[in-house]
């Protein structure tokens, strides 16, 4: 199997420049004083993820290789599914989009507004429909994270990490797919080699912490991914993005859900920023378990939260 290199990352923050969003590392004062704590705030990218660097990069990739208009299909629990959709709108294609009938209406009507047909799919089916609106369009599949343009190009945020914090110690990242911390990672690796790489899941969908603890992919069920509140962390990773994830992480991290809601709330009264539960596991990590000293860097992937959600957490005084 080819992994992602450097070289990979390198081309892909080339390719999507004048599309996505250098965001900066913000400091958080409010850190302890032995972890001076940076975010990595990627809910500022114009689809309010991360994702829209992977879809800016493979169908950026896509439009290099073919001459004429070509129709782009992708599953995804919404995140991925804006960015595929923002990104195609802007290269002037078609974009269809399966997604659970589960996911948030925001990020739902989100994928309709940028003008993408949506498809509703029932729970564990997203990839069958997929598979069959692509036969009937003749299009290219742009997977939310099985996928070397989209893992090259979630790596460009390492890139930016390496060259605004050289010192970088701790690197705290999102796991679902593992498209994210593959990317991440790879760049990583290559450009800060002191540094250690943590993912982090919930502990309700802990299924990439049990895969390296016992040296294999281990299937976790669709009912018990569902039940954390991290919507955007549910999904297993592939053969492709778990052998990066074997190559570059140190160790998982798993949270609790009220731990979850709880940087939700530090980081909207706090860091005065958005967070969706899925993008707030890392503060998470960082508040609740022992991290090695230094700087510290929490990636923030994503901030498209369901208003009623968030006044809910708002509201809890945990």
């Amino acid at each position: 199997m080819e992994l992602v290199t450097i070289d990979d990352v390198r081309s892909a923050a080339e390719r999507i420049r004048p599309h996505v969003l250098r965001t900066p590392l913000l400091p958080a004062r409010w850190g302890d004083a032995e972890r001076p704590l940076w975010i990595k705030p990627e809910n500022l990218q114009a689809i309010g993820a991360f994702k829209v660097r992977g879809a800016f990069n493979a169908i950026g990739a896509v439009t290099e290789r073919t001459s004429g208009p070509v129709d782009v299909v992708a599953y995804s629990s919404g995140n991925h599914a804006q960015a595929v959709a923002y990104a195609a709108a802007t290269f002037g294609l078609r974009a269809h989009i399966v997604m659970p009938e589960e996911t948030p209406n925001v990020k739902v009507q989100a994928t309709r507004d940028l003008g993408a047909r949506v498809v509703l799919c029932g729970a564990g089916e997203r990839e069958k429909v997929a598979d069959e609106i692509l036969a009937e369009t003749a299009g290219v599949m742009i997977p939310p994270f099985d996928h070397p343009d989209v893992i090259a190009g979630q790596g460009t945020i390492g890139l930016e990490i390496a060259e605004d914090l050289p010192s970088v110690r701790t690197i705290l990242i999102p796991v679902s797919g593992g498209g994210l911390a593959s990317g991440i990672g790879t760049a990583i690796r290559a450009l800060c080699p002191q540094a250690t790489i943590l993912g982090v899941e919930p502990e309700l969908a802990a299924d990439t912490a049990e895969s390296l603890r016992e040296g294999h992919r281990v299937d976790w069920s669709i009912h018990d991914r569902n039940r954390t509140v991290a919507d955007g962390l549910r999904s297993q990773p592939s053969a492709l993005t778990f052998a990066h994830l074997q190559r570059v992480l140190d160790g998982i991290i798993t949270v609790t859900e009220d731990e979850i809601r709880s940087a939700v709330r530090e980081l909207v009264y706090r860091g005065r920023l958005v967070a969706e539960p899925s993008g707030a596991v890392t503060l998470a990590a960082y508040r609740n378990a022992a991290t090695p000293p230094g700087e510290t860097v929490a990636i923030l992937s994503g901030g498209n939260v369901e208003p009623r959600m968030l006044e809910q957490i708002l509201a809890d005084p945990r």
